[in-house]
């Protein structure tokens, strides 16, 4: 295990990704504390420590549970009237709609409130606007019609804070219960209940909860106030835990903060969805071909995607059918649709990335602090994941737009120390916007086509500071590894600090002067790489992955061979009732 010393890693000042490696500090006296007190390998007590967990808070850290973590849901603020609120529905047997969100967190909220009314007594539906047609949140062509269909109580799932104007027209006709996790601009709408943590007078403290996690809450709340009536008498409890599976993925999807709260959300969720219970859950692990205990990496990159494409290119509220179906062979036909819908969505993104990183590339040469790039009929459900990837490849805010019929419409993506949602706001409000509203990392926007110089040139004026950023993020390393120490034992003892995500990234080590005997394409269109690599003096082998790698510096740099110092995740992996070691590369630096 190398000793991290300088703050440059192994001296690459300069990757194949054009980045800088840097030591990982971490308070060494802390992690020796931990592994002390815990009985644990010195490694995992460093780990810990770098993440800035102390001595006191590493046991929950390491084994959350929501006995330790779980706060009393009356912390959060209007969470008592929406719970009484809700519970006068169920016990009554209302007509109540929960009106949510095209994303993975909308369809996870909403499903999870969907089934727990249900369960409890009252007569649900659901609406899920049209992203092209409706846009986000609430309308209030929507909300009327509902209204006319007979709902006395609308439920708002991961949208509804900032639709005061849209829920008038429940007014006198049917209650709303907003529940939220979304930052308000104005002032909060006049309903019955609007529980969101990041409510400016909310005071709890639970900012970092998805919609799914305030949804969980507002049903630990709901049963608790059920329970005090009595209402349990004469009708079962429901099993508030096997929602839980909901809530891990709308939380790592969402990308909220795998620490606290969310951690020990999403760690007795995966078991939860581990016994593959729900149908529609079940059906989609086994279309993305997720054959082993699912993970947080499972979640994000196989689950989430699938749910996401229906949302964006095609049915709003075909994710959220999938997780309400209980017939197996139903549930099978809708993750299979899923799974197509996500291919044709990869094969839309494909060709505007590929138009909008030529563009980015051009704005990147003339010193753009932001990048935005616009293009004619580009789909507006693909544009926030090309800004991703943009932003992932300049280190710079960026943002993508389609334009149809004079008008565009996108979403921007940031990087740490960069407020793009603020920037945004204040385009809004300077005129230079038609809708515009966001967070410090992600944002949605539309503007006039003429407007498109002026609204640029706003945004490198006011986030001009991006300007001093690298052409590409520093990569934070744990450690490095000789080949011959890269084991399973190793990789077993990283995994403990699973799941890993926003707040808890999965350490990246460094291997040194590892030679790569051979490499090779592998997949349907060879976008992977699979390489074996051996030790210096022919010491140890390794099997090696590295995904995205279609073409690039890195793909160069592995298909040519030689020796180089690989940066990635080593992980214990399963195959055919064995475990090995396997390591994922993340980037690549010759050996200096």
């Amino acid at each position: 295990m190398g000793a991290p010393g300088a703050e440059i890693a192994l001296g690459v000042a300069r990757s194949a990704l054009g980045r800088r490696w840097i030591w990982r500090q971490g308070d060494a006296r802390t992690g020796l504390g931990i592994a002390q007190r815990l009985e644990l390998p010195e490694l995992v007590g460093r780990l810990l420590a770098a993440r800035g967990v102390g001595v006191e808070a590493a046991a929950d850290f390491l084994e959350p549970t929501l006995r330790a973590l779980m706060p009393d849901p009356s912390t959060l603020r209007d969470m008592d009237a929406a719970a009484s609120r809700l519970a006068d529905a169920a016990q009554a047997g209302e007509q109540v709609v929960v009106f949510g969100d095209y994303d993975v967190d909308g369809a996870c909220s909403g499903a999870l409130t969907v089934r727990l009314l249900r369960e409890l007594g009252a007569r649900v539906t659901h609406y899920v606007p049209d992203r092209i047609a409706e846009g986000y949140g609430p309308n209030a062509r929507a909300i009327a019609t509902l209204c006319d269909r007979g709902a006395t109580l609308i439920v708002t799932v991961d949208c509804g804070i900032a639709a005061e104007v849209a829920l008038e027209a429940a007014r006198g006709r049917a209650d709303v219960v907003i529940l939220d996790h979304h930052k308000a601009e104005g002032p909060v709408p006049v309903v019955r209940a609007a529980v969101n943590p990041n409510r400016l007078d909310c005071t709890s403290g639970l900012g970092m909860l998805c919609a799914a996690g305030v949804a969980f809450l507002a049903g630990v709340a709901t049963v608790r106030e059920m329970r005090r009536r009595g209402a349990f008498a004469t009708r079962p409890e429901p099993r508030l835990l096997d929602l839980l599976d909901l809530v891990a993925l709308a939380t790592v999807c969402d990308v909220m903060p795998l620490t606290g709260l969310n951690r020990a959300l999403v760690a007795q969720g995966l078991k939860v969805m581990a016994r593959r219970g729900r149908a529609g859950v079940s059906a989609l692990l086994e279309v993305a071909l997720a054959k082993d205990s699912p993970t947080a990496h499972t979640l994000g990159f196989l689950l989430g995607p699938r749910i996401n494409a229906s949302g964006r290119i095609d049915e709003s509220d075909l994710g959220l059918r999938l997780l309400l179906e209980d017939d197996p062979l139903e549930a099978r036909a809708m993750a299979e649709k899923l799974d197509a819908v996500n291919k044709r969505r990869q094969e839309v993104e494909a060709d505007v990335l590929t138009a909008a990183m030529a563009e980015a590339e051009r704005q990147a040469q003339h010193g753009h602090p932001v990048l935005l790039v616009v293009g004619e009929g580009w789909h507006p459900g693909v544009v926030g994941i090309v800004a991703g990837r943009m932003k992932e490849k300049y280190n710079r805010p960026a943002c993508v737009a389609g334009l149809n019929n004079g008008l565009a419409k996108g979403s921007g993506r940031s990087v740490a120390g960069v407020d793009l949602g603020a920037a945004i706001i204040a385009a809004r409000q300077a005129g230079l916007l038609e809708t515009g509203g966001g967070h410090a990392m992600a944002a949605g926007f539309s503007f006039l086509a003429a407007r498109e110089g002026e609204f640029h040139s706003f945004l490198d004026e006011r986030l001009s500071h991006a300007a001093d950023l690298p052409g590409a993020a520093d990569l934070p390393v744990e450690g490095s590894l000789a080949v011959a120490g890269a084991t399973v034992e190793v990789a077993s003892q990283i995994a403990r600090l699973a799941p890993f995500g926003a707040g808890n990234d999965e350490p990246v080590f460094v291997l040194s002067r590892a030679r790569v005997v051979r490499a090779d394409r592998v997949g349907k269109e060879g976008g992977t790489i699979r390489a074996f690599l051996e030790g210096e003096g022919g010491s140890g082998r390794l099997k090696a992955i590295c995904f995205r790698a279609k073409e690039g510096p890195l793909a160069a740099a592995l298909l040519g061979g030689g020796t180089l110092h690989l940066a990635g995740h080593l992980r214990a992996e399963s195959w055919n009732d064995s475990v090995t070691a396997g390591f994922h590369v993340v980037d690549a630096a010759p050996v200096g």
